[in-house]
């Protein structure tokens, strides 16, 4: 299955949030399925960092390097 992630889910699963759901997770964690992240939620993210509104335990330079390595 391909999964496009929201901005909030990219955001909770980069930081470990437990507000995913199990079956959600399970979902995100199954290898089978493909994930696909939007450059606009990274860009949403940069947004918000700079503005002070969202503060992310890991460099959003490190995500994104992190990300890239994992395509």
């Amino acid at each position: 299955m391909k999964l496009l992630l929201d901005t909030h889910i990219l955001i909770w699963l980069l930081e470990g949030n437990q507000n995913l759901s199990p079956k959600v997770r399970q979902v995100i964690e199954d290898e089978t399925n493909s994930l696909y992240i939007s450059i606009v939620s990274l860009w949403e993210i940069a947004i918000k960092t700079s503005l002070g509104k969202l503060q992310l335990e890991t460099p959003l330079e490190k995500i994104i390097c992190d990300l890239a390595l994992h395509k």
